[in-house]
């Protein structure tokens, strides 16, 4: 009996092996290495402790680390809800019966299975000013007053970024959306219905309460993703115009290609740091909705 119990735990050795040797440690690693001086310079000269210096810069010598940590917290709000809410529309319009729904869950889906760096390739070409195709298409239907500069305007180039990010990401929360409501019974939306609930009300008091698990994982998701975004500011703006789109990332990938790995890895572990408290905020807050529902 004490074998067979002991059995399956055999099973967790290998991928926990895996996950301390590359994710736990790496990341202890980083945190410890925040507090030092460690540069491209180091193998001649050491690595030193220097306590909270990195930190200190970060928060009170360079304005523009404290931009990258207000963009961060502006595309993690931004795009989540720019996502969350049309994906929450569609899904309930496929669940309520629309015709070719199984087509339209395919075609919404997959740009999310695309990989960021190809999709931020394509839509770098389809906003160009100068040649790319939505321009275009706005002067072929002769509204060329709608022209912009999409990716090197201050003014549109974020409103470009949480487009491209909403078209690849809609598709997903959908989905996840989607899988919620077929857990919900029929049986409650027929007794709404014959209380005279309209569709707002089912919405409101049957759609969203049943579905805060789905809406749970999606923001999970979402602001993890939200704080870790690469890809799809580096390829469509490598941060610009200017220093305009830099996020935590961003500027973690810059002090690491220049060889300031002390401060690369203390910006890392800032972005640790809040993705750790968001994620805890919204388990915990969402977990007590759902047992008090």
């Amino acid at each position: 009996m004490n074998k067979k119990k002991i059995y399956p735990q055999w099973f967790l050795i290998l991928p926990l092996a895996l996950y301390i040797i590359f994710f736990l440690l790496p990341s202890i690693m980083g945190v410890a290495y925040s507090f030092t001086d460690w540069n491209s310079r180091s193998v001649l000269n050491g690595v030193h402790f220097i306590g909270l210096d990195n930190f200190k810069e970060i928060f009170t010598s360079n304005k523009d680390y404290l931009s990258g940590i207000g963009n961060t917290l502006k595309f993690t709000i931004i795009s989540n809800i720019v996502k969350l809410i049309p994906a929450l529309l569609i899904a309930i319009m496929l669940q309520e019966g629309l015709k070719g729904k199984g087509l339209y869950r395919t075609l919404l889906y997959l740009p999310s299975i695309l990989p960021f760096v190809i999709i931020g390739l394509v839509f770098k070409s389809i906003l160009n000013y100068n040649n790319g195709l939505l321009n275009a298409i706005l002067d072929a239907l002769h509204l060329g007053i709608l022209k912009q500069k999409w990716l090197s305007d201050l003014g549109v180039v974020w409103k470009s970024i949480y487009g491209v990010d909403a078209w690849r990401g809609i598709g997903y929360v959908m989905t996840i959306f989607l899988a919620g409501l077929n857990t919900i019974p029929r049986s409650y939306y027929e007794a709404a219905e014959i209380d005279g609930a309209n569709f707002w009300q089912r919405l409101r008091y049957v759609t969203l309460p049943m579905l805060s698990g789905a809406i749970m994982i999606n923001l999970v998701f979402g602001i993890t993703y939200g704080l870790k975004v690469f890809d799809i500011v580096y390829v469509l703006t490598n941060g610009g115009p200017g220093h305009a789109t830099e996020v935590l990332t961003t500027y973690a990938f810059q002090l690491y290609s220049r060889g300031q790995y002390g401060m690369s890895s203390a910006l890392n572990s800032i972005l640790l740091l809040i993705t750790a408290i968001a994620g805890v905020v919204i388990v915990k807050t969402l977990g007590k909705q759902e047992v008090q529902q």
